[in-house]
């Protein structure tokens, strides 16, 4: 996780006034999984470099996971969706801004439901999304954001070859996974 994104992302979100150190809670080895359904192949993909940061007091949260971060079962793999599908070299970086909604407690121990609304940019296109998910207030002080969502390829530009149109889905399911702690 690179420096700058975490001090843009918490001047974006320190921008609504002055927030104490204990209100923002930060990952910068979030897990991101993406998985492509189809009858003739399935297609999943890993990162553990996604970074997150969150202010409690107001919900805003930002992340960015760097999408050559991505590892596949083969070389191949990774090399065609480095270069033909999401041109990483172009386009170096997935990221969300948003709101969490409703304001959980992070004093609370427990798992609460959130939704999570804001702009996804990805392959240079933003485009406004909601995400469902849960965020569970550890005893040890951490909190950990979960949430599973369906990015439509055509939505941020993303074309499928016809060569390999059956095997890449039109959707691909993104599940993300941080373990937020509070800085400071």
């Amino acid at each position: 996780m690179k420096k700058p994104f975490l001090m843009i992302a918490a001047g974006l979100l320190f921008a609504t006034g002055t927030v104490s150190a204990q209100k923002l809670w930060d990952c910068s080895q979030g897990k991101i999984d993406f998985f492509s359904k189809t009858p003739v192949e399935d297609i999943e993909a890993h990162s553990k470099a996604g970074g997150a940061i969150l202010n409690t007091e107001t919900g805003a949260i930002a992340f960015k996971v760097p999408i050559k971060s991505f590892k596949f079962p083969n070389d191949l793999m990774e090399e065609h969706f480095n270069e033909n599908y999401l041109e990483s070299d172009k386009y170096p970086d997935a990221t969300f801004s948003g709101k969490i909604e409703p304001l959980v407690d992070f004093s609370k121990p427990g798992t609460y439901p959130v939704k999570a609304k804001g702009k996804l940019k990805m392959h240079g296109v933003e485009v406004d999304r909601e995400f469902t998910g849960t965020i569970t207030i550890n005893a040890d002080k951490t909190a950990e954001l979960k949430c599973d969502m369906e990015v439509p390829l055509a939505d941020h530009k993303i074309e499928k070859p016809q060569l390999v149109m059956v095997k890449i889905a039109d959707k691909i399911t993104v599940k993300v996974d941080f373990i937020l702690k509070p800085r400071g």
